[in-house]
């Protein structure tokens, strides 16, 4: 199958590895993809865990859960990545049919060898 992340890659090839902890994302855009597959695939534990450990307490697996099941995710547009940053659109239809367009301008810190998502700016 596709990617989820719209890459252009197969699965297999491009967010599987960093689903099943057989390689690490190199890059914050790399892991904002995968992230935005996890979602469509609704792995609620690589999104807990990709979070950086400040920011977990503000975000409930069980919330993360319903969000994730409760749309249908489009398609990913990665607008630009630089440095620690990532500017993205992720489309998604709710339960109701209707399609939105969620914009971001993600911020991402490095430990160790380690990409973590920390927070998001939407109005920008």
């Amino acid at each position: 199958m596709n990617c989820p992340c719209c890459s252009q890659k197969k699965y297999k090839d491009c967010c599987e590895p960093y689903h099943l902890n057989k390689a690490l994302p190199l890059f914050p855009e790399e892991l904002m993809r995968s992230r935005y597959t996890a979602f469509a695939l609704h792995l609620v534990d690589y999104l807990v865990e990709t979070t950086h450990v400040s920011q977990r307490p503000y975000h409930s697996k069980k919330e993360i859960e319903h969000w994730a099941k409760s749309n249908k995710w489009l398609k990913l547009d990665v607008v630009k990545a630089w440095d620690n940053f990532v500017h993205f659109k992720a489309f998604y239809q709710d339960s109701l049919g209707d399609v939105y367009e969620h914009e971001e301008l993600s911020t991402f810190k490095k430990e160790g060898e380690k990409w973590f998502y920390v927070d998001g700016k939407f109005d920008f």
